[in-house]
């Protein structure tokens, strides 16, 4: 077995979120099947922009008046559901998908991927 706590992950700076590569390539913990990553959300990182990929999970482990937009386009983002800790969100392939919060908010989120390849956009589209 290998353990790690979260305080010891390289954090990632993005737009629109900071992220710690758990577990698959190129992460704390290396694997070949699967990819697990810590994500926050907050004013801090800026607005994130709707995004699709590959299929995920992703685990609220808390969040202050936070809540996901999704539907068929970034432009049609039409469903929104608020989230709270201990919700679970699964999103099919290439749903297109955006974590929002309001100006006081937040979202600390687990992201799980059943896959290490693929996973974005460009590279789906590639393989088919």
């Amino acid at each position: 077995m290998e353990f790690l706590h979260r305080n010891d992950i390289e954090k990632n700076f993005l737009p629109g979120r900071v992220v710690q590569n758990a577990v698959g390539r190129s992460s704390a913990l290396g694997s070949e099947k699967m990819t697990v990553s810590f994500c926050h959300y907050s004013v801090e990182s800026g607005p994130m922009a709707p995004h699709n990929h590959a299929e995920e999970s992703v685990v609220v482990l808390d969040c202050r008046n936070a809540y996901v937009l999704w539907g068929n386009s970034p432009e049609h983002l039409t469903n929104r559901q608020s989230l709270k800790t201990g919700d679970l969100m699964h999103f099919p392939e290439l749903e297109w998908h955006v974590f929002c919060y309001e100006e006081d908010g937040f979202l600390d989120a687990l992201c799980i991927y059943g896959q290490v390849t693929n996973i974005r956009p460009e590279e789906i589209h590639q393989t088919r």
